[in-house]
C-alpha cells in the first residue's frame, strides 16, 4: 500500500497558510473575514481528507473482498 506523503504536506501547508492569513486579518481588525478564511480552509482540508478516506476504504474493500 502506497502512503501518499504529498497529501500530508499539502494539508500541513494549507493549515500554515490559513493560520498566517487568519492572523494578519485579525490584526487588521477584520475578524469576520478571518473566521471565514478559517472555515473555508477547514472545508478544503475536510474534502481532501474525505477523498483520502474513500481511497483507504476502497483499498480495504479490495483486500478483504478479493475484488
Amino acid at each position: 500500500m502506497n502512503v501518499d506523503v504529498n497529501a500530508i504536506f499539502q494539508i500541513a501547508g494549507i493549515g500554515i497558510i490559513i493560520a498566517m492569513i487568519h492572523t494578519v486579518l485579525k490584526q487588521m481588525g477584520k475578524e469576520d473575514m478571518a473566521h471565514w478564511v478559517t472555515v473555508i480552509g477547514f472545508v478544503v482540508v475536510l474534502f481532501m481528507v474525505v477523498r483520502l478516506l474513500d481511497n483507504l476504504f476502497q483499498e480495504i474493500k479490495t483486500i478483504f473482498l478479493f475484488q
